[in-house]
């Protein structure tokens, strides 16, 4: 992979997603017909009603029957103790707005430059960054705040897209009064009027159109906005009783069994329980009963949440997921009370975890999430992560933080290659999707059934895993076998491509394993080419090598922190026979070899 890519010139290019179905058949549908057939029909309707209101949202005789108050005071305020950035927030002093990876300074016209991207747009009218400014902690930051506010609001009042989106309303709602200390609470008594009126304009129009065809962690974001606008705004009581009554019905179908999220991606089960132990706090303050769904998932979340953290504190990267920062993650699980240690297997979500001695193994073993909740699907079925204490050794390629990154390069981190599992002619587990925003389609084509065994015996675990993603297509299975033994020095694997048939292959298949190495190891072949050397700065040497396929060491890239950086991956290549192939591989600790006497 070139330097160029790494920077985010170019996409990076694991190996590109072909569209291979058995025999060379083509699919009877285009990809974007079966993606929108697979949609849940009440979703479909929802996003075709909200699509064809919108001429009436945005005619003037919408606005008359929005309510107007009067009042300047809130009737409570919602906690906000998430940290903010300071050198951004002295950046947006200056003008200089950074969002989704694009930065403009002092655009014109600011609220609708003509450069600016998509999601650009949508982070600058959710004002998340307000808790910047507060990082800043100065009266050039606060006056800067109400400057861009009042602007905001005199340019803003009636509806347009995307400022009175409703995904962008309900984070707007939030972060205007958990900021309100900040920066309208010693205002003038004119500016916290019109910022309350504005907010009580937006709290119904959100009121009226939820749930708009949102789903998963999006729609529990919306909901945040519309609770915290209920508890705090005067006559707001009906707008908290419909996010609560819309909150307990999306709980209990969003939150699985196991605690987990089901959108299977790490990062939006962190977003969702930072997003409930917000909605908590609000309610705590207003002095309202806490719906035992909304505690019921808080505390399932956690454990399950502790599952996904690597031994750095970080996210495991898998289906969209960046690793975030330790301490920001043991945050939000302080703050959801989630004292519970982690689960060792979420078996409804879909992962498991195997922990022995010093070493750490998470492995995704679940099917990729349903229609209209895999936007953040990745075709990384039965991928794994290893970590050695905190470092971090075998990891998945990840994505773009937040909204970062072109349409092209998050499809390219979508794909199979860009995880550490096994690939089978160059094709995807599951067939991508990139629909246009207003469908919302993540997966044509999916592994549906994915299975999992789990034995432990005194102190050693054995995962058995298969999954029937390449079935459809090429009539494959893959089967994988992970061994962690009990001194965590020692991680055994096996990759087997079988027929998913009583018929053997027809033709040779080319399988490729990789192993996505974090950048901060170092990698290299053995002379005789048959091993790969890993060393990490702290937790030494390791030895991976294998039977059954050729060893390799190539490029890669690691999206897992802000920006992107260049790493390694090691390959196993072979061909199928008629019956499938066999890979085995072991990945093993180098032992310490005592110095010699005499010697330093």
């Amino acid at each position: 992979m070139t330097e160029a890519a790494v920077a985010g010139e170019t996409a990076p290019a694991p190996p590109a997603q072909k569209d291979v179905w058995r025999k060379g058949r083509k699919p009877p549908l285009s990809a974007r017909v079966r993606a929108l057939g697979a949609l849940p029909r009440r979703l479909l309707w929802q996003r075709l009603v909200y699509r064809l209101k919108r001429p009436y949202y945005r005619s003037p005789l919408y606005g008359i029957f929005l309510p107007r108050i009067e009042s300047a005071t809130p009737l409570c305020l919602p906690p906000d103790p998430w940290p903010g950035e300071a050198e951004r927030g002295r950046a947006l002093v200056d003008l200089r707005f950074t969002f989704a990876g694009q930065t403009l300074e002092n655009p014109r016209p600011l609220w609708s430059p003509e450069q600016a991207s998509k999601a650009w747009l949508e982070e600058l009218h959710s004002f998340s960054w307000l808790r910047d400014l507060r990082a800043c902690n100065g009266d050039p930051a606060r006056r800067q705040a109400r400057a861009l506010t009042t602007e905001w609001m005199e340019k803003h009042r009636t509806w347009s897209s995307p400022a009175w989106d409703p995904l962008v309303i309900g984070r707007r709602l939030s972060h205007w009064l958990g900021q309100y200390d900040f920066f309208a609470a010693s205002a003038e008594i004119d500016f916290r009027q019109k910022l309350l009126e504005s907010a009580a304009r937006q709290a119904a129009h959100l009121s009226s159109v939820l749930p708009a065809g949102l789903t998963g962690a999006d729609l529990i974001v919306a909901l945040r906005g519309l609770a915290i606008a209920g508890a705090c705004l005067p006559d707001g009581q009906p707008w908290l009783k419909q996010a609560l009554a819309l909150l307990s019905r999306e709980l209990t179908q969003q939150v699985l069994a196991d605690g987990g999220h089901c959108e299977r991606s790490p990062g939006r089960h962190l977003a969702v329980l930072r997003d409930l132990v917000d909605i908590k706090a609000t309610l705590h303050a207003a002095g309202a009963p806490l719906p035992d769904e909304l505690q019921l998932a808080i505390e399932g979340m956690g454990p399950t949440l502790r599952l996904l953290q690597h031994g750095d504190g970080g996210l495991a990267l898998f289906n969209g997921s960046t690793a975030e920062e330790g301490f920001k993650v043991d945050m939000v699980l302080r703050r959801a009370d989630a004292r519970r240690r982690p689960r060792t297997s979420a078996p409804q979500t879909g992962f498991q975890r195997m922990q022995a001695g010093r070493t750490l193994v998470l492995l995704d073993s679940g099917s990729p999430a349903p229609p209209g909740l895999d936007m953040a699907a990745h075709a990384g079925t039965l991928s794994f992560e290893m970590s050695v204490g905190r470092e971090r050794m075998i990891v998945n390629c990840g994505a773009p933080a937040g909204q970062t990154g072109s349409d092209a390069l998050r499809q390219a981190l979508r794909v199979t290659a860009a995880h550490s599992t096994l690939t089978l002619a160059e094709t995807n587990s599951s067939l991508l999707s990139g629909g246009r925003a207003f469908w919302q389609t993540g997966l044509v084509a999916r592994a549906e059934n994915v299975l999992c065994r789990r034995n432990e015996e005194e102190g050693a675990t054995l995962l058995e895993t298969q999954h029937d993603g390449y079935a459809e297509r090429l009539g494959a299975l893959h089967r994988r076998m992970l061994y962690l033994a009990a001194s965590g020095d020692d991680l055994r694997g096996e990759d087997r491509v079988e027929p998913s048939g009583a018929d053997p292959f027809d033709r040779p298949l080319d399988f490729t394993v990789r192993f996505h190495l974090h950048p901060n190891v170092q990698a290299a072949l053995v002379q005789t080419g048959d091993a790969v050397l890993l060393r990490l700065p702290k937790a030494g040497g390791w030895r991976l090598r294998c039977s059954g396929a050729a060893i390799a060491l190539e490029d890669s890239v690691y999206f897992g922190d802000t920006q992107p950086r260049r790493s390694q991956q090691v390959v196993l290549r072979g061909r199928c026979g008629r019956d499938g192939a066999r890979v085995k591989w072991a990945l093993q600790r180098e032992a310490v070899r005592d110095k010699p006497a005499g010697k330093r």
